[in-house]
């Protein structure tokens, strides 16, 4: 899977998994920095919009394909992204005949505890 140029400006890699969507792993960097030690929103929302793409593109592959345009974005902040990795993972929760509900969450070092949720709707046109 290529992600796309914005991705790669946040230095986000892949990491797969079996049978699951992948995660999307961002490091710590000056590019993502927001005030001093701490990420910036926009990364971070960044990030989170990336890791539903790759969700329902995964999601998407399984049933032959299609383009999807995003229609609106809720990002929820819930603490301050420190200096280290963060990993973030795409959830699709409806993919229907058009449109996709997707949520995603991004977190540091557990879980649990994550440092941003979204939610996400998408129109799809399939290519088969």
């Amino acid at each position: 899977m290529t992600l796309p140029p914005y991705a790669q400006l946040l230095g986000l890699t892949i990491e797969p998994r079996d049978g699951e969507a992948p995660l999307l792993v961002m490091p710590f960097a000056d590019s993502v920095l927001g005030r001093p030690g701490f990420l910036h929103g926009g990364a971070i929302a960044g990030l989170l919009e990336m890791a539903a793409i790759v969700a329902l593109d995964y999601a998407l592959a399984d049933e032959g394909g299609g383009r999807i345009k995003p229609v609106n974005v809720t990002v929820d902040f819930m603490r301050g992204g420190r200096d280290k990795p963060t990993l973030a993972e795409g959830i699709v929760t409806r993919l229907g005949t058009r449109v996709a509900n997707v949520e995603a969450v991004a977190w540091q070092d557990d879980r649990t505890k994550p440092i941003a949720s979204a939610r996400m709707n998408y129109l799809i046109v399939r290519d088969s």
